[in-house]
């Protein structure tokens, strides 16, 4: 998951981690470092559309794995927050592999 240099923070269930995770940020949100769902919360993967919609448009940092589209329309548990550079929130989910950038999650 680490990629770069730069000192962010991670949330899980134990708290506040440090890590090591910079990456460029050029994902707007409407306020940066503000996840929109919690460690815990029950989230819904987006549809298959939607998923190959955010891969191939999305030209920056942690880019969709095919295996992750396997996922579409589950629901899962948030289990870490990272945020980086600029404010982006990325989700790593409970038994569901990669890295999930927000627009790609949706309230359960």
């Amino acid at each position: 998951m680490a990629e770069g240099t730069g000192l962010e923070n991670r949330h899980t269930r134990k708290g506040i981690e440090s890590s090591n995770l910079s990456l460029s940020a050029d994902m707007t949100q409407p306020i940066p470092y503000e996840a929109r769902f919690r460690v815990g919360t029950r989230v819904r993967i987006g549809e298959l559309a939607e998923l190959a919609r955010f891969q191939a448009d999305w030209k920056q940092h942690h880019p969709l794995q095919p295996e992750q589209l396997e996922y579409a329309g589950q629901i899962a548990t948030v289990g870490e927050i990272a945020y980086y550079q600029g404010g982006d929130v990325l989700y790593t989910l409970e038994n569901v592999p990669g890295i999930w950038h927000e627009p790609c999650l949706a309230a359960a």
